[in-house]
């Protein structure tokens, strides 16, 4: 009896081993879990997000990040706000306290979406995806390869430049480009 489960296991090792290899050539999960931590916490702790950090709180935002809804914040990283130059550093000024508003909430979406979240609502729909956000602007999500791209109606584009992370109140996804109207 003994042997034949000795045998059983020696046959069995090989189908798990290739088990494990399946599983280790699948890609890394595009968003990484941090559900420990508010949305505004997670945005505090992440280095690359400083500039949205502070225009975050120049806003008067905060509370809204570290409250109990569940948001979606597309993030531009400090590269994003530095391409603004003269523009960006002026939206930081207390007088542009409304336009700054107005922008950032052209980045929240209500909810808790991922990327892979986005991006399956992409392959069901057979093509991009519309959601509005908090400030009433509709943006569209598509995706060419791997890149996942967010376009503002009328405005700006951006493509999903890092890895997202979710917290517990909803999720941080990082993009390269600050996300503005269109000038009129």
């Amino acid at each position: 009896m003994r042997t034949g489960i000795a045998a059983l296991a020696l046959v069995a090792l090989p189908l798990l081993g290739s088990c494990g290899e399946a599983e280790d050539k699948k890609s890394a999960p595009v968003t990484q879990d941090d559900g420990t931590l508010t949305l505004a916490a997670t945005l505090g702790a992440n280095q690359a997000l400083g500039t949205l950090q502070s225009a975050i709180e120049q806003s008067e935002l905060s509370g809204v990040l570290d409250g109990p809804a569940s948001y979606t914040v597309l993030a531009p990283d400090d590269r994003a706000f530095a391409a603004l130059g003269e523009d960006g550093v002026a939206l930081m000024e207390d007088e542009q306290r409304p336009i700054l508003i107005a922008i950032l909430r052209d980045h929240l979406l209500p909810g808790h979406l991922t990327p892979e979240a986005i991006g399956a609502a992409i392959d069901r729909r057979g093509g991009p995806v519309t959601m509005t956000t908090l400030g009433q602007t509709e943006v569209h999500f598509a995706r060419t390869g791997e890149t996942l791209t967010v376009t503002m109606d009328g405005g700006g584009s951006a493509d999903v430049s890092g890895t997202a992370i979710a917290a517990s109140n909803g999720v941080l996804i990082p993009i390269d480009t600050v996300l503005l109207p269109p000038r009129g």
